[in-house]
């Protein structure tokens, strides 16, 4: 049996001597044959040339170099395309993901025959309360809204065996989700409960901007739900409207001299449908800009040289 161990980094040059020492060790507790397949995704400090010594010390490290930076979820799927495991763990470089864990996913695949293991952080140590309060009702929104049921205070930390990686590469959608298509491929997915750390060195990658970004990628691949939104906005918007030019008309009728004519009804109506009428176009943009990605049909990374693979 090989295992694979996917490790995606960006601008790791400070924790990536601990990450490769603890994963080492940890393997080396398991009767298994290994493999540490590093993407390194245009990292621009001292991430790859590190590697690359690690790589000519340990024919067991290998590295995937981008020729820039692609994001993370086209470092993992590149990690998962090119790895020869019959199991795979993904774990980021950082070590928030304690690596010691992955001998616990091992345990449980092996005694329940498990496709996948995924991590469920029962804990997350220093990060702020709006990452933990967004991170917590972002994943129970997108259940709400979701055909799919996904595993909520998870991330991209788990095991997966070779059923699950072969059927991964016959995806070939561009704006990947991947927690949420592994959940999506169905099979036997059991938990592991496990308390998160703080980062070991350096600074997350994953600012505010970014967090949207892998929300709406997330929101738009698994559901429908907004563009049904956006209809009952726009029925909502319509019947307002009527009501609100019924009123006008009786009190015009009814009391015409007091009927006041000025801008605030105008003004009222003018924010409200134009309002409504641009949030629709929004939700619209996004499903068409996810068309338009996958028309282009461009490749989701670009290698620039492979080591020990």
């Amino acid at each position: 049996m090989l295992l694979s161990v996917i490790i995606p980094c960006y601008n790791e040059e400070l924790v990536i001597l601990e990450t490769y020492k603890r994963l080492t060790e940890v393997m080396q507790k398991t009767d298994m044959d290994y493999e540490f397949v590093f993407i390194n995704d245009g990292s621009r400090d001292q991430t790859f040339p590190i590697l690359f010594q690690l790589s000519q010390e340990d024919n067991s490290v290998k590295i995937i170099n981008f020729s820039r930076n692609f994001g993370h979820q086209c470092a993992v799927t590149a990690g998962i395309n090119n790895c020869n495991g019959d199991l795979a763990v993904i774990i980021d470089a950082d070590l928030q993901d304690p690596p010691e864990v992955i001998l616990d996913m091992l345990e449980i695949q092996r005694k329940e025959n498990a496709n996948v293991v995924y991590g469920v952080r029962k804990k997350r140590e220093g990060e702020s309360w709006f990452k933990l309060v967004t991170a917590k009702y972002f994943y129970r929104t997108l259940n709400k809204l979701s055909d799919v049921k996904f595993p909520v205070d998870t991330g991209d930390f788990r095991l997966i065996d070779r059923t699950i990686i072969d059927e991964f590469n016959r995806l070939h959608e561009k704006n990947k989700y991947i927690r949420g298509l592994i959940s999506w491929m169905g099979y036997k997915q059991l938990p592991c409960y496990y308390e998160r750390k703080e980062r070991f060195a350096g600074e997350t990658k994953y600012p505010l901007k970014k967090m949207l970004k892998f929300a709406t990628t997330g929101l738009l691949s698994f559901s429908k739900k907004p563009l049904k939104v956006s209809i009952w906005a726009g029925g909502a918007s319509v019947l307002i409207g009527l009501i609100y030019a019924l009123v006008i008309l009786i009190l015009k009728i009814v009391h015409p001299a007091s009927f006041v004519v000025g801008w605030t009804s105008i003004i009222f109506i003018v924010i409200f449908f134009g309002g409504v009428q641009l949030l629709t176009i929004g939700i619209l943009g996004e499903y068409i800009g996810n068309l338009f990605d996958e028309a282009k049909d461009r490749p989701e990374y670009i290698i620039k040289e492979k080591v020990n693979l």
